[in-house]
């Protein structure tokens, strides 16, 4: 009777230990045999993406595609015109007034005493310049009439064409203390140039009045004057 419960125990604990080890098969979690080798793990390598400095080539760029492309030349600008002086250029100097541009008349007048009026209007195409002070000379006269220091204007009378300049001559004084006083028929009127008492080129012989002019040692000119009247007050 024991051996026949001892036999059934046996077979009970059997059946229990097979049970145990069909379930830790089917659960993965078996008893694993130590002396087998553990496979060795794998390892992907992933390729790093070059930065900005590492693609740039000595010779040139490298591509999203990673052929490298030609370097690019850098062309040269176009001149800045917008730095260029839009300045006109400066107008020629006109040139001097004298004979051949001009047409000069003398006239005498009732104020002030013993006074001339010279006018010289521009003939010519182009502007002229009327230089310093007239010089005159009356018939075959030895000596200059000198300038009115004090009448000298502050620029120099330029006349377009057509255009008029004007000088007063004092031809006697009105008091009578002159000297060598003689009665002139012809006049002529010298230009001056660039420099004082240089030659400004033709002269001109304004027509006088029949009877002459009468003048003495105290005859005296203005420095040309762009008016009439500035001519007229000294």
């Amino acid at each position: 009777m024991r051996t026949f419960r001892h036999a059934r125990l046996l077979a009970a604990a059997g059946a229990t230990l097979a049970t145990l080890a069909l379930t830790a098969c089917e659960s993965g979690t078996g008893t694993q045999d130590e002396g087998a080798s553990k496979p060795t793990a794998s390892t992907t390598t992933t390729p790093q993406t070059p930065n900005a400095d590492q693609s740039a080539g000595s010779t040139g760029t490298t591509g999203s595609t990673g052929t490298q492309q030609p370097a690019r030349t850098e062309q040269p600008s176009a001149p800045d015109r917008s730095t260029a002086s839009d300045e006109p250029a400066a107008a020629p100097a006109p040139a001097v007034c004298n004979g051949s541009n001009t047409k000069v008349t003398a006239q005498p007048v009732a104020r002030p005493l013993n006074h001339m009026l010279l006018t010289v209007t521009n003939t010519g195409s182009k502007p002229c310049a009327l230089l310093y002070y007239p010089v005159l000379r009356f018939d075959e006269m030895q000596w200059v009439p000198q300038p009115m220091a004090d009448s000298k204007p502050q620029s120099v009378p330029t006349l377009d064409p057509g255009g008029s300049g004007y000088a007063g001559v004092l031809l006697s004084a009105a008091d009578g203390s002159g000297e060598g006083g003689t009665t002139g028929k012809k006049l002529t009127v010298a230009f001056q140039g660039a420099t004082p008492n240089s030659s400004g080129g033709a002269s001109a012989t304004p027509t006088l009045p029949a009877k002459g002019l009468y003048y003495d040692s105290t005859l005296a000119v203005t420095y040309w004057q762009a008016e009439a009247e500035d001519a007229l007050r000294y």
